[in-house]
């Protein structure tokens, strides 16, 4: 008498059971997408609204000054000055002066340059530069709680991650088109901003964890902003942002953007 497998149709069974669960899934997850869109905006708008509100929304221009310092091994190893001039949304020049050098990196949208005061050069930026400062865009605080990523990616809620002393951050996450994924923390007592959480690829092509900490903020005319941040790479601090002064909404000419025409143009200490 011939034997009778049922292995075959055991296996369809629960090949077609498995397909089942695997689309109700994404099925309960599609229909959830709108209630953690909502919650995510409502995480920004609360960190929105403890940074100023509407004043917050409406900074144009921002003027940083301040030291940029160099971490390893929990020391100091070195420093320099620098000045931060953005204008929203894609507009930045930024010098720094340290051992009597001046370097310069100034970027608009989809270009750049950078002058190397040690060489006494003016070089226009490379493909992978120009990628490095939207890249730097794109994780940023304030590109999150402005809006400027609308259109360019989908905000989520993630939801709530412990923090330290037994509290809990509430989590964000901005997906770009191009695969970037950039989670935010938020305090869940206060609202303000905790952490920007990144990752991307080194020289040698391997993924690396980029986190910015924020702390001490400090208030200017209702405008609340951290004058420390912190980058911790796989979870090492390499580098901290210390400002000793901001300002908003000051005029700012579009000339310091243009690339100068020759290197003496670069003697001249930038006056605002």
């Amino acid at each position: 008498m011939k034997r009778i497998h049922f292995r075959p149709v055991q296996s369809t069974i629960f090949f077609f059971f498995f397909i089942a669960l695997s689309s109700s899934a994404l099925a309960q997850e599609e229909n959830r997408k709108p209630e953690l869109k909502e919650k995510a905006e409502a995480v920004l708008k609360n960190a929105i609204q403890n940074l100023g509100g509407e004043k917050y929304l409406q900074v144009k221009t921002q003027i940083g000054r301040g030291k940029y310092s160099i971490i390893r091994e929990k020391t100091i190893i070195s420093f320099q000055t620098f000045i931060d001039i953005i204008v929203f949304p894609d507009k930045e020049r930024t010098e720094f002066k340290g051992g009597g050098v001046r370097t310069v990196q100034t970027n608009t949208g989809q270009t750049g340059w950078v002058f190397d005061g040690d060489a006494g050069l003016i070089k226009v930026q490379d493909e992978k530069q120009i990628e490095n400062f939207k890249r730097g865009m794109s994780v940023s605080l304030d590109n999150l709680l402005r809006g400027h990523w609308r259109g360019e990616a989908e905000l989520s809620y993630v939801g709530k991650r412990p923090a330290t002393l037994g509290k809990r951050n509430e989590v964000v996450k901005l997906k770009y088109k191009d695969g970037l994924i950039v989670e935010f923390e938020f305090a869940s007592d206060d609202g303000l901003p905790v952490k920007a959480i990144h990752k991307r690829l080194n020289a040698d092509n391997e993924e690396i964890k980029e986190e910015d900490r924020y702390a001490q903020f400090l208030d200017f005319n209702g405008i609340r902003t951290p004058f420390i941040i912190d980058r911790f790479i796989n979870g090492v601090q390499s580098s901290r942002i210390n400002y000793e002064s901001v300002e908003f909404n000051k005029p700012v000419p579009d000339s310091i953007f243009a690339k100068p025409s020759a290197v003496k143009e670069m003697k001249k200490d930038l006056r605002l």
